[in-house]
């Protein structure tokens, strides 16, 4: 199984099959090496069906962050209304893997893509930003390359924000060439509020707040100007992983599942980082500790690496780089060590990383630190959507915390 760096140095497939019934010692696995917590993993699933219920939403969880089949069926065996996807070829991804509805979180533009997806559109939702995209799907699917419309939501964006219509006159302008192209539907309102805001400063708050009420008055004059079709639901959704608090509170009141109050209108979050969660960013910002909820995700994704080299008192070399462990949003941060020759891991502190090369780590100790060549050091980690994608499986362990994990399974990663 060499092509799998997560397995150790001859195994093979059958060892990797036999991995549920051995459970090997992770001490066994070499570095460097991204495991996944089990335990975390179902108490993640679990928290954020509570909260959402609770709270009175639906969810789309962005399936980008994992681009594993397995968690995205666990996701939805777990309430989730689909899968939210970024790219065509992650959205041809998912409807081959047999997901029910998938949204993909942006304008399809592309000819061939539309074509080649068409076939689908009863399970596919995209997005619209513009009437030239509205032409541009319109003339391609003119020709009857899909089975039905296609549904469409318009998207809203802010100041400074990334893609979407800026300001409600230019999106209702989308939603009427929508509501008038004979290959589309107009399905609802779109938006993403983590692109105008990434501290949980009151600013940053009220950035979100206001950009979600925006977005509440998008869907109201849509609804005004009698654009939607007279059946069907519609969607209102936004929610990354850091403000899915605000969007809830926004437009939870506009669900009406049922039509009870006239239009069958969903609320769905599109947070996808929950499922892991981390020790850097999202640990940080996330509602669930912001808000003192009183219940918090666990960080499921752990680094692993082995001190290669101690050329300084203060300063060790370990065996994982940008190639293994994610810096986009923050540097692995030490966490604990495991001595040669130990299957147990014992806090470490005063440590910290202050660089990454390709393969390796700079991490600054005390000059009297207990670590010496052949410990392996644990790292949390920050931002599960640029680690995922470095591994084309990542060991799963029962508990990563645990005093010895055990590895359970290879979970495989699709990411092209």
């Amino acid at each position: 199984m060499e092509q799998y760096k997560a397995a150790p140095l001859g195994f093979s497939s059958a060892d990797v099959t036999d991995l549920p019934r051995s459970r090997p010692l992770l001490r066994d696995f070499p570095t460097p090496i991204v495991t996944l917590s089990e335990s975390a993993v179902a108490h993640n699933l679990a928290t954020m069906a509570d909260w959402c219920r609770e709270a009175g939403v639906g969810i789309a969880p962005h399936g980008k962050t994992t681009m594993n089949q397995d968690l995205w069926r666990r996701q939805l065996d777990a309430g989730a209304w689909g899968i939210t996807v970024a790219t065509p070829w992650q959205a041809s991804v998912a409807l081959g893997w047999g997901i029910p509805r998938v949204l993909l979180a942006n304008a399809l533009v592309q000819p061939s893509a539309l074509r080649a997806l068409a076939a689908d559109a009863d399970r596919l939702t995209v997005w619209a930003d513009s009437t030239r995209a509205v032409d541009i799907m319109t003339e391609v699917l003119s020709g009857g390359a899909a089975a039905g419309p296609l549904d469409v939501l318009v998207e809203l964006g802010g100041a400074g924000g990334r893609t979407g219509a800026r300001g409600v006159a230019a999106a209702l302008a989308v939603a009427t060439a929508v509501a008038a192209s004979p290959s589309l539907r107009l399905a609802g309102v779109a938006g993403y509020e983590g692109a105008l805001a990434h501290d949980a400063s009151p600013e940053s708050l009220a950035r979100v707040s206001a950009y979600l009420e925006e977005l509440v008055a998008l869907h109201d004059a849509i609804e005004a100007a009698g654009l939607y079709p007279p059946d069907g639901p519609v969607i209102l959704t936004a929610g990354g992983s850091a403000y899915f608090d605000q969007v809830a509170d926004a437009l939870a009141p506009r669900r009406d599942l049922d039509g009870i109050r006239g239009r069958r209108v969903d609320v769905l979050l599109r947070s996808g980082a929950y499922i892991t969660h981390d020790d850097g960013f999202y640990r940080s910002i996330t509602p669930l500790r912001r808000t003192g909820s009183g219940k918090e995700f666990r960080a499921a994704i752990h680094g692993w690496a082995t001190v290669v080299s101690r050329p300084e008192p203060g300063l060790l070399l370990v065996d994982a780089g940008k190639r293994d462990l994610p810096y986009d949003e923050g540097l692995p941060v030490p966490q604990a060590i495991r001595p040669f020759g130990s299957a147990v891991a014992v806090l470490l502190h005063g440590a910290v990383t202050t660089a990454l090369n390709d393969q390796h780590a700079f991490v600054r100790v005390p000059e009297d630190a207990v670590v010496a060549v052949g410990d392996v050091i644990r790292f949390g980690l920050s931002h599960p959507c640029t680690t995922f994608d470095k591994w084309r499986a990542l060991a799963v362990v029962d508990d990563a915390l645990a005093p010895e994990p055990h590895v359970i399974e290879l979970l495989e990663t699709t990411f092209g």
